[in-house]
């Protein structure tokens, strides 16, 4: 009986011990930054090479977007984590801050528009969703054989200001903190 408790105890911190070394560390300015598949870091000039097609039929850029703050998330509809994340990006993000400067897209991982579209619906969101053929956005961002579930905010002057990778509530927490620090940090008057 003794054996089996040892067996039983031994499992029970082998499996908190793998669950401690696979956590979710946010990638911001204040901490290291974890190799997370991300070819860019916080305090990089986000790659602005590149046009973003929204689901509408218009096109955008990060060039035209300069002076907001942007916020790209990477997605695709068979994305589990994507579809658990996508509400509180919606209500906490899109609809918290659309209207103080800030710009959400949806970046659809190579996704074909009929699905991209089905998928903004299905998911009730009204933030733009905007088509990655070949996943060339993301991967200006990140290797392209790691997953998606990201998030970049870059802020007014292009630089990434916060990364994310996966949901994880707290991870979460410190990007609206660091979007509410942008939106609320004063803006540069220019010169006349």
């Amino acid at each position: 009986m003794k054996i089996k408790h040892l067996l039983f105890t031994g499992a029970l911190l082998l499996s908190a011990f793998i669950a401690g070394a696979q956590s979710v560390q946010p990638a911001t300015a204040a901490t290291p930054e974890v190799d997370r598949g991300y070819l860019v870091k916080t305090g990089d000039t986000a790659p602005s090479d590149f046009e973003l097609q929204l689901t509408d039929g218009t096109k955008t850029s990060l060039k035209q977007l300069e002076g907001k703050i942007v916020i790209l998330q990477f997605t695709a509809s068979w994305c589990e984590v994507c579809r658990e994340e996508m509400p509180h990006l919606e209500k906490d993000v899109w609809q918290a801050y659309k209207d103080k400067g800030v710009v959400l897209i949806g970046v659809d991982r190579d996704e074909p528009l009929k699905k991209v579209k089905a998928f903004r619906k299905f998911m009730n969101i009204s933030y733009p969703l905007a088509l990655d053929p070949g996943a060339d956005i993301f991967g200006r961002f990140a290797n392209k054989k790691s997953g998606v579930t990201r998030n970049v905010v870059i802020d007014r002057d292009g630089k990434i200001a916060y990364l994310t990778r996966l949901y994880d509530e707290q991870e979460f927490a410190g990007m609206l903190k660091a979007i509410d620090d942008l939106v609320n940090k004063p803006v540069a008057a220019l010169n006349n």
